[in-house]
């Protein structure tokens, strides 16, 4: 008899995406039959405040977490940007898939990039570390909150709600919307979320097939990357509340990492990059945490808890 993979995932029409390829992957390399699983989260019932005041860690993951802990799922596909950087006791992240363009992307009405847009030109986004970025850039814009998926955004847009949009283009392309895209943000102006445009596949640690089909379909680029990622975030102690961003990638066979800490309104970044070999990629996050906490990070990070805690 096949082995029967059930997947849990997200409903959203981009997770769905997700794990429609992850389980075409499975199929195809072991035969194996797959069952997706839909699970609503947390992130999915509240659509009616910014993430950042939410405030709780694994937000878009909590629930299948569960699900998989409880055995009524066997891997959880995830974007990999919105997996906390400490995994449950018994879970796993087991494998990332190679990963899609990291870039985020601006769509703007009138067709002009970031650096054209009119003074006060207001931009739908939902995400501290892009507003955080923007206003760092171009501090006469406006930013406005925004929740949903891609197509509610874009039609929120359309609607006259805000003049521009700032998605990851990884997320856009794969719904079919990449011919929208006014421009892809140079990384020197905006770097991405940690983990953006990389799949992650979460099982139990004890499922020994599972992780052994998981570890082969793994991208080590992608997972070196993220893994530095990570790394950087889990020191920093960042969640959807503190604006941080990171781009790994390898280069010649070099790891390299950029990343960035910023106040919430922009006027305060510190951006740092560092180098290493592939195999040491957490101790290369952990090197560039370090660099940024130490250049004004600390300060950052207090300001934000503290302003958090009132």
């Amino acid at each position: 008899m096949k082995r029967l993979i059930r997947i849990g995932t997200r409903g959203s029409a981009l997770a769905l995406w997700q794990t429609r390829h992850v389980a075409s992957i499975l199929e195809k390399k072991f035969g194996c039959e797959t069952e997706i699983v839909k699970i609503k989260t947390t992130g999915d019932k509240i659509l009616d405040s910014p993430l950042a005041k939410i405030g709780s860690k694994g937000l878009f993951v909590k629930e299948i977490e569960v699900a998989l802990l409880e055995n009524r799922v066997d891997i959880a596909v995830h974007s990999a940007k919105d997996v906390p950087t400490e995994q449950p006791d018994g879970l796993i992240i087991a494998a990332f898939l190679k990963r899609e363009d990291p870039r985020d992307a601006l769509i703007s009405k009138d067709g002009k990039k970031l650096s054209e847009l009119p003074e006060g030109t207001v931009i739908g986004t939902s995400s501290l570390r892009r507003r955080a970025q923007i206003l760092h850039f171009r501090p006469d814009l406006k930013l406005v909150d925004v929740r949903g998926n891609v197509d509610t955004r874009l039609r929120k847009m359309n609607e006259g709600q805000f003049d521009a949009i700032i998605l990851a283009k990884a997320g856009l392309k794969r719904m079919g919307h990449e011919s929208d895209i006014t421009e892809v943000i140079d990384t020197s102006i905006m770097l991405p979320a940690v983990g953006q445009g990389s799949i992650a596949i979460e099982c139990r640690e004890s499922d020994e097939e599972v992780l052994e089909m998981l570890h082969s379909i793994s991208d080590f680029e992608t997972e070196v990357a993220v893994k530095a990622e990570r790394a950087l975030l889990r020191f920093l102690e960042g969640g959807c509340q503190v604006p941080i961003g990171a781009f790994g990638r390898i280069e010649d066979g070099e790891l390299v990492l950029d990343a960035m800490i910023s106040s919430l309104d922009g006027k305060k970044l510190f951006r740092g990059s560092r180098r290493g070999k592939p195999e040491n990629a957490e101790e290369v996050g952990i090197a560039l945490a370090e660099e940024l906490y130490n250049a004004g990070g600390s300060e950052i990070l207090a300001e934000i808890r503290s302003s958090a805690g009132k």
